[in-house]
């Protein structure tokens, strides 16, 4: 063994952060083993020096992240402070600099991912970033490297653990969306500001990741078709339900039959509950990945939290030590394949749609009519009316989704319909 330590700089110190500084001096003999050398954190970026952060050294703190980077002799740059800027020029410089970079910054990645792989590329250099995606679950590494062989034509998951526990509450409670979102907040799911994670951005940014990965592509998270929770209702899990069927907020990422073109998209769905997403509870994650060789492969676990989303920094802080020692690097950005991404209009889909309704004769014709002349097929219907009012749940056979949402609007300019209740898109067949 190297007796000479790595040394790793590590940039923002809060939930995720302080667990890795933790880890790293707990299991250090276990690390040391495993990678073949030891490793030193030498430097702990911050914006708040005087908080007290128990276990780190407080002669590591620092607020000079620049020049932390730009000593010129780390090996590793743990980069998890989040958002677009100073993060970006930070990863950038730790590359010019000669540090690799751990990094579990989706919102980053997702915007930017392309110019950063190339700035790793240029200077030689490692960019892990496992944490990025779904916490402790090994998803990146497994569609870099152990399906790397294989086509992969599908990914589809939950991967925001916020939407899912509000979900599964209203579900298995009976709550309202902002009942729901209180319990979270209150048990320290939902942040403050929750707008992130309701409206399925953190979604949509993780959906961009791993639709580049899977595809050999450039996925941005522009890409991404995204809806959030916030219209999902109380009405609408009880239809699921009378389906046979849970709703989940959903990540579902492509490739066209002809191969031509990849789908990137977020939002709700009504899901089968035979399907094994459906009893995903809580603040957990999973992913189908459909691969051609492999087949349907599902992955499972806690998708946040400091201690889970450092196992998987830690993981690939292992990994890039190691490629260190080698004089080697890891696998880069793949993006041969140059695949367009599909608009959601595109998109072939089936719908649930709920229809407020005159309750008198013909009513059922002209929706029927409707659908028709969009050339949306109906798979089944069900009324019901009372005191001169109905309701009618259609649920359609799978069509492009332009096609659908043109039904739609046809069917609020019809004198007999009262309003559009709800419009969910249903998957999982």
């Amino acid at each position: 063994m190297r007796t000479r330590p790595l040394k790793v700089a590590l940039l923002g110190c809060g939930v995720v952060g302080s667990e890795v500084a933790r880890i790293m001096t707990t299991h250090a003999d276990d690390l040391a083993a495993r990678i073949g050398a030891p490793v030193e954190l030498v430097g702990v970026a911050v914006r708040r020096p005087s908080k007290v952060r128990e276990g780190i050294d407080p002669a590591l703190i620092t607020t000079d992240a620049t020049a932390l980077v730009q000593r010129g002799d780390i090996d590793v740059v743990v980069e998890a402070i989040g958002g677009i800027e100073p993060a970006r020029t930070l990863i950038t410089t730790a590359f010019e600099n000669g540090a690799s970079v751990v990094s579990a910054n989706k919102a980053l990645l997702a915007e930017d991912g392309a110019a950063l792989h190339a700035a790793a590329e240029k200077y030689g250099r490692d960019l892990y970033y496992e944490a990025a995606v779904a916490g402790a679950i090994p998803l990146v590494r497994p569609l870099r490297e152990s399906l790397a062989g294989d086509k992969v034509n599908r990914v589809l998951g939950i991967v925001n653990g916020t939407t899912n526990f509000i979900l599964d509450k209203m579900d298995t409670s009976g709550a309202g969306y902002s009942e729901a979102l209180d319990e979270a907040t209150a048990l320290g799911y939902a942040e403050a500001d929750p707008t992130a994670d309701v409206e399925g951005f953190d979604a949509a940014a993780k959906a961009a990741i791993l639709a580049g990965i899977a595809f050999h592509t450039r996925v941005k998270i522009g890409d991404v078709h995204r809806e959030g929770i916030t219209e999902v209702t109380a009405a609408d899990i009880a239809s699921a339900r009378r389906m046979g069927c849970t709703v989940k907020l959903l990540a579902i990422c492509e490739r066209a039959a002809d191969g031509q073109s990849v789908t990137a998209r977020v939002h709700p769905a009504m899901i089968p509950l035979s399907h094994p997403l459906a009893s995903v509870r809580e603040a957990y994650n999973a992913v189908f990945v459909e691969a051609e060789a492999a087949g349907q492969l599902m992955f499972y676990g806690p998708g946040a939290g400091g201690s889970p989303t450092a196992s998987a920094v830690l993981g690939d802080l292992v990994a890039v030590c190691r490629n260190k020692l080698g004089e080697a690097t890891g696998p880069g950005e793949s993006a041969y394949t140059r695949l367009p991404v599909s608009p959601m209009g595109e998109v072939v889909t089936r719908y649930h749609i709920s229809l407020d309704v005159a309750d008198k004769p013909g009513v059922l014709a002209q929706v029927a009519t409707v659908f028709a002349e969009q050339g949306v097929s109906i798979d089944t219907v069900r009324q019901q009316g009372k005191d001169g009012e109905a309701s009618l749940v259609v649920v359609t056979h799978r069509a492009p989704d332009a096609a659908l949402s043109g039904t739609v609007e046809a069917l609020r300019k019809l004198d007999t319909v009262r309003g559009v209740a709800s419009i969910m898109r249903v998957e999982g067949e």
